[in-house]
């Protein structure tokens, strides 16, 4: 009768040993979502900082940008278009429009890396052979805007530019962009504000909020809970089963018959 036992016994561990490690989880993924609150919460500050900031030059932003993240500077700067080749930047949603972000490779300084600029959002056809026509930055201009840096899909990061013009781009991959264009360029992009174009411009720099962020943990934190008093409940279920069944078991008589 010792087997028997002896496997109730490891049964009731395996539930106890699943019940704290899947709990575990939960707890942690809710505290994991607390500290992406916080850091989104400080880059968001950081950002309000930089756009309190001063404009600055093109040479500036391409000593700051080899140093640190340029995402969220002011640049004013004159530009020259040297090519009217388009970039569509593919999957990108707008209001809940599937569409492109069309960019364009314009010159600052004769030798200095070219400024990849941002013309806009662009609806996409149902028919994926037909690229939009594209309204292009046609003469010098003196731009001012926002810069950015997209960070790259560790699981996809490859330009995978088509053949054509526009050009379908994947990713957007700057060193492998730079090949393409046959020019050095800019480790950011310029966002305008004072293009005159139908296009709008989306600023996405932080994809979840830090208040979306707290939801989640919220979620994590809930699960972990009712999970908790589901397997509480399943236990003292069993266990008062278990009592039950004891009690009501009959006593064996072992006394000897005279």
């Amino acid at each position: 009768m010792a087997l028997p036992r002896v496997k109730i016994k490891l049964a009731w561990l395996f539930i106890v040993l699943v019940t704290v490690i899947v709990f575990s989880t939960l707890v942690k993924l809710g505290f994991w979502q607390l500290e992406r609150a916080q850091l989104k919460a400080q880059w968001q500050q950081e950002l309000n900082n930089r756009q309190s900031s001063s404009v600055l030059s093109y040479d500036e932003l391409l000593k700051l940008a080899t140093d640190e993240p340029a995402t969220g500077f002011k640049l004013q700067v004159m530009v020259t278009p040297q090519s009217e080749q388009i970039f569509l930047l593919d999957n990108q949603i707008y209001n809940g429009q599937v569409g492109y972000l069309a960019y364009q490779a314009l010159t600052v300084n004769e030798n200095t890396p070219w400024l990849l600029v941002e013309l806009g959002f662009i609806p996409a056809s149902l028919d994926r052979s037909q690229l939009p026509e594209v309204q292009t930055i046609m003469q010098p201009l003196l731009l001012q805007g926002r810069v950015y840096q997209k960070q790259l899909n560790p699981m996809s990061s490859e330009l995978m530019a088509e053949e054509g013009q526009p050009t379908r781009i994947q990713n957007l991959n700057l060193p492998q962009l730079a090949q393409l264009v046959g020019q050095p360029l800019a480790p950011a992009v310029l966002q305008p504000n004072n293009l005159n174009n139908p296009y709008p411009h989306p600023w996405q720099p932080i994809p979840l909020s830090s208040q979306k962020h707290h939801g989640y943990a919220v979620q994590w934190f809930s699960m972990a809970l009712v999970f908790a008093v589901l397997m509480s409940y399943l236990v003292l279920r069993k266990l008062k089963k278990t009592e039950t069944e004891h009690s009501h078991k009959p006593i064996a008589n072992n006394s000897e018959t005279l």
